[in-house]
């Protein structure tokens, strides 16, 4: 499956490949990322393996697309990512992940905006979920100013844990 550079007013979302996990492993060293759900990378190296096994865009058993986006700001600094899951119903799973102090910005609202359109109009993505921890207030907020909804796991074939909230959007 192949990746297209996208541009937004402010930066570009480059593929993700394994010679970003040096500059990704300090941004995502990061303690305040993971105040909700999550761990920092065990090292660079494993970092680098598992965007090296990411590169396929493709799950071990072929049935999902994986497409991983890095946030490049103009001075060529990196500001996170942005990754999508197509499933074969012609949805995606969504998830983002900036450096706290990129925060409050408009990057991840700009970043997932333009992932979005690339999703509808290059994947073919009708349908878009994103599921998040019911205390992280600053995604809910996100995903509300990207007029997600919220939605019933069961009604889109998903689980979540009890602690978790899904929201979902139409693409188009």
């Amino acid at each position: 499956m192949t990746m297209r550079l996208l541009r937004t007013a402010r930066f570009v979302l480059e593929p993700q490949v394994a010679a970003h996990a040096d500059a990704m492993f300090e941004l995502l060293s990061d303690p305040a990322i993971y105040e909700y759900e999550n761990a920092p990378p065990q090292s660079r190296e494993w970092l680098r393996e598992r965007y090296r096994k990411l590169e396929s865009r493709r799950s071990g058993d072929g049935h999902e697309g994986w497409l991983n986006w890095v946030i490049r700001l103009p001075a060529g600094e990196l500001a996170g990512y942005v990754q999508a899951t197509l499933h074969a119903d012609g949805r995606a799973s969504i998830a983002y992940e900036l450096g706290s102090r990129f925060w409050g910005q408009g990057i991840a609202s700009e970043a997932v905006q333009a992932m979005l359109a690339e999703l509808a109009a290059t994947y073919g993505v009708r349908r878009v979920t994103a599921v998040f921890k019911r205390s992280n207030v600053r995604s809910q907020r996100l995903l509300a100013r990207l007029r997600f909804a919220p939605a019933e796991p069961p009604d889109l074939g998903i689980e979540i844990d009890p602690d978790e909230r899904v929201m979902a959007r139409a693409t188009g």
